[in-house]
């Protein structure tokens, strides 16, 4: 079946073929790209971004089903693509209050109609994305139980997916709400047990103490867990970020010094990079660390965003150590080691404070504004011990950090259609299952479509990671869709709850506002369309 898709994928391609050379034509000079034609065309360039993530995942869905070669997968991948192709012929939506008209893309209705407004894709859509398929594809699901094969084939991965989904429906769904409401730490208790099960030394090599495990397993396990709660999926990314930096611009002494203990969950990091005036500009902070005639590092400024800052004993900072340098020349990443809080102390070190910033959602680990006010570094703690290389240090870790933020999207839009499928069957109006109603049944097969169309695209990210090939474009368009996925199916989630939705005492409103933040941190999403626009601009053949 997913062979008679064939044709669309061909008129996707060939529109986004179409939209490249356009917007290429704008942004560059001499063959070359012009950051400030860049800038002026930005709504095009981001837009086309937008096609070529949607066409990717579309790709990666129609593969992903011929793979598993089920009837019911091939119904989903022909939901996402005949809705894509339907729906961009209006234009490419960017997000709330944001939309494109191809025509800024350089498309005319000649270029549409050739294309995606072919008559025989037209069929297409209407045969697979119409409203009736749509709700019989919920439907499917409902009486199946299933959204669809993973299709992992590799019996170890599904291990461990089985193994981290029993422990979630034991240890964190049953706390979740709880921590949420009530605006908690994530209990120690089971920080202590995802150590145990090697959380937060999952991809750090064997040799260092870790799993080895590949990015692939750090998805699948990212998504179960933030299926159960957003906060216990967030623990591990300050794991996975330490380590990718220690791995990539360590020494072999801080190798062996620090990620065995980060991989056993000994030493919890977090991640010091973010200020008030320099949110996803981080090349121009302005924290200080002021060499001492011992060697040593005194840090002064202030950091913001800084996430489960109380309990970590390791914070990745990125301090400016050359003054004279006001642009990434002059960063430089430490190790900085302090002393973890207590009841009575968040911030037991001299020359550390810290406030808490009150959040919506994303909370278990809280976020802290830090004052670094003289705050001491040994000389040793300057990964790699090279000065101002700090920023290109970080750019190494971006990609799998976008992957694992793109796997917890994944999780927590999985976890919204769980609660709405749930509670479409459970909840009975005017003498019938609300599931029965076409509106909200089509909802949950669109539903399923996207986060299945997410998944895909997110694994695809993973494997080019694992390959070792560069990959910051995918990763940029797997976050890209899968925080997408995640808002839209916890908003879908709560319009099917109607006026419990908006209920705390409701999973569904927790995981709104939990979805909500994704878009937002390890770069904006207007930041991530920016990297893959310009990736995708610098090349003269799409």
């Amino acid at each position: 079946m997913t062979d008679d898709l064939a044709p669309a994928l061909a008129a996707l391609d060939e529109l986004y073929r179409r939209a490249h050379a356009s917007v290429r034509a704008k942004v560059t000079e001499g063959g070359k790209l012009s950051p400030k034609l860049l800038d002026r065309h930005q709504l095009a360039a981001h837009a086309l971004a937008y096609v070529k993530t949607e066409t990717e995942a579309a790709r990666q869905l129609v593969e992903w089903s011929t793979r598993v070669g089920g009837a019911f997968e091939a119904k989903i991948a022909g939901a996402y693509v005949g809705e894509l192709v339907r729906a961009l012929a209006g234009g490419v939506d960017l997000g709330p209050c944001e939309s494109v008209p191809l025509v800024e893309l350089g498309l005319s209705a000649a270029d549409v109609a050739e294309t995606i407004g072919a008559s025989a894709v037209v069929a297409l859509s209407d045969r697979f994305a119409s409203g009736d398929a749509v709700v019989a594809l919920a439907r499917e699901a409902h009486a199946s139980g299933s959204y669809g094969a993973h299709g992992l084939g590799d019996e170890s991965l599904l291990a461990v997916q089985a193994e981290f989904r029993k422990f979630v429906a034991k240890e964190v769904t049953p706390i979740a709400q709880d921590v949420h409401r009530k605006d908690v730490l994530i209990p120690i208790e089971l920080v202590a047990k995802m150590s145990e099960l090697g959380v937060f030394g999952l991809t750090i090599p064997e040799a260092y103490g870790g799993l080895g495990l590949s990015k692939v397993a750090m998805c699948i396990v990212t998504e179960e867990l933030s299926r159960g709660y957003i906060g216990v999926g967030s623990l591990g990314t300050r794991s996975e970020i330490a380590a990718e930096l220690i791995l990539g611009g360590g020494t072999e002494e801080q190798k062996l010094a620090i990620l065995p203990k980060i991989a056993a969950g000994e030493m919890l990091p977090t991640a010091v990079f973010t200020e008030p005036n320099f949110g996803s500009d981080l090349a121009h902070i302005k924290t200080r660390a002021d060499r001492q005639p011992d060697g040593s590092f005194l840090i002064q400024g202030q950091k913001t965003w800084i996430t489960h800052a109380t309990r970590a004993d390791v914070m990745t900072l990125l301090a400016r150590t050359n003054p004279s340098d006001d642009g990434y020349g002059g960063l430089t990443m430490f190790l900085a080691t302090k002393s973890r809080g207590t009841a009575g102390d968040d911030f037991p070190d001299e020359g550390l404070t810290g406030t808490e910033i009150k959040v919506l959602g994303y909370r278990g680990m809280k976020e802290f504004e830090l004052s670094f006010d003289g705050f001491r570094v040994e000389a040793g703690a300057m990964l790699g011990g090279r000065e101002g290389m700090g920023f290109k240090q970080l750019m190494v870790t971006f990609e799998s950090a976008r992957i694992q933020t793109a796997a917890r999207g994944v999780g927590v839009a999985q976890a919204a259609l769980d609660e709405a499928m749930r509670y479409a069957n459970d909840r009975v109006q005017f003498g019938k299952p609300i599931f029965e109603f076409p509106r909200v049944a089509r909802k949950l097969g669109r539903m399923i479509a996207r986060i299945q169309a997410a998944r895909q695209l997110t694994h695809f990210s993973a494997r080019a990671k694992d390959e070792g090939k560069r990959c910051d474009l995918e990763a940029g368009m797997a976050k890209l869709l899968a925080t997408r996925a995640a808002w839209e199916a916890a908003d879908a989630g709560v319009q099917i709850h109607g006026g419990n939705g908006f209920a705390e005492e409701y999973v569904a409103s927790r995981l709104l506002v939990d979805a909500r933040v994704l878009s937002i941190f390890e770069g904006a999403n207007e930041i991530q369309a920016h990297v893959v626009a310009r990736r995708l601009l610098e090349e003269a053949a799409a």
